[in-house]
């Protein structure tokens, strides 16, 4: 009896992780957030023509969490600043649910 509770611990702890993990962050419009990344940040990242290379699936889940946690940081930080809190959101939303370890990566941006 003690190994079955045990086991359903286990499963409901699992459970409740995964959860937890999907709603990491508050998400947002997967469509405009394409959009936004496509019309404002793809014209430096695409190819490397005035930043390095970068699509959703050049960093990880937790990564995209990172940047966005630490954009001030970032060379363009203050193209950021033209962004509303909601517009970051949508665009976090489009690079996390493409991200390299997501169940749908990105096979171009």
């Amino acid at each position: 009896m003690t190994k079955k509770i045990f086991i359903s611990v286990v499963a409901m702890m699992t459970l409740f992780g995964i959860i937890g993990t999907s709603f990491a962050f508050e998400q947002g419009s997967e469509r405009k957030g394409k959009y936004l990344y496509r019309s404002n940040c793809r014209t430096c990242h695409k190819d490397g023509a005035s930043a390095t290379p970068l699509g959703p699936v050049d960093k990880t889940q937790a990564q995209w969490e990172r940047v966005f946690d630490t954009y001030e940081r970032l060379e363009c930080a203050e193209q950021w600043e033209k962004f509303s809190d909601e517009d970051k959101t949508d665009m976090l939303t489009y690079l996390y649910n493409h991200a390299f370890d997501s169940p749908t990566p990105a096979t171009c941006d």
